[in-house]
């Protein structure tokens, strides 16, 4: 800006140029986006119930056993095991609900304009299944250990750390599973009914007939011997790999499926 106060003098007057705000980055934070989606998990009556009976039915079944059994359960490992592969049959619902279940209610148009990058939605839907399955799974083995540890006198304890260890375990694998299975399939009846003809239908059938194929492929089976420290290294081999391939098969399908 230029004043003239008279044709000899002439001043000039700099406005000086406001400082632009500064903007803050607009994505979320990994932290963010996992606690997001561990609130939207939660956020649906579905998922409410799963998250009670993946803490209560496995503790439920082990009251029933327990008093129908007469004290002859033996070692406490086993039981252990099959409340873990209980749980753990309830969660894969729970993860396969936060990514299928975007698809089929639609909300994932609304996910996917808030958070463009797919694999950050998807690495943080599988961060927080994993952490809701490890912590449910937790819950529902100690509540299975404490109706045990009242129910059952004369049980024995050895191996009960590394089953505990394996039920919770199975939990968190299981939870990640579901939810790159549903992204993979971004169909949840698709995915639960494929899953569990799988898991509880025709793994069974493979093992009764081809058990040494059976037992390489079969989740469940793993976390029954996990719990009961046999075939360690292969058991945890197969529960890595149904994992892994879910999640890669989730992530591929996610990056390339069009949006409608």
């Amino acid at each position: 800006m230029t004043a003239t106060l008279a044709p000899e003098h002439t001043v000039t007057t700099t406005v000086p140029t406001p400082a632009r705000p500064a903007v803050r980055p607009g994505a979320a934070s990994p932290a963010a986006l996992v606690a997001i989606e561990v609130r939207k998990s939660l956020s649906t009556r579905s998922g409410r119930a799963l998250a009670a009976a993946s803490a209560l039915l496995a503790p439920t079944a082990a009251l029933v056993v327990s008093a129908a059994s007469d004290g002859t359960l033996g070692s406490v490992t086993g039981p252990i095991g099959v409340m873990g592969m209980l749980t753990g049959l309830v969660l894969l619902a729970l993860g396969v609900l936060s990514t299928a279940g975007e698809w089929t209610h639609r909300t994932v148009q609304t996910t996917f304009l808030l958070t463009p990058r797919r694999g950050r939605v998807l690495a943080a839907k599988a961060v927080a299944v994993a952490l809701l399955g490890a912590a449910f799974a937790a819950v529902s083995t100690a509540l299975s250990v404490g109706v045990l540890a009242l129910m059952e006198q004369g049980i024995v304890w050895d191996g009960a750390g590394q089953a505990v260890a394996a039920a919770v375990g199975a939990g968190t694998a299981f939870a990640v599973i579901g939810a790159g299975t549903g992204a993979a399939l971004t169909n949840t009846p698709a995915a639960l009914t494929g899953l569990y003809l799988v898991i509880l239908g025709a793994l069974p059938v493979v093992r009764t007939f081809e058990p040494e194929i059976g037992s390489k492929l079969d989740p469940a089976e793993a976390v029954l011997a996990l719990a009961q420290g046999d075939a360690v290294a292969r058991s945890v081999l197969v529960v890595a790999a149904w994992t892994v391939v879910a999640l890669v098969a989730g992530a591929v399908v996610t990056r390339r499926r069009a949006v409608a």
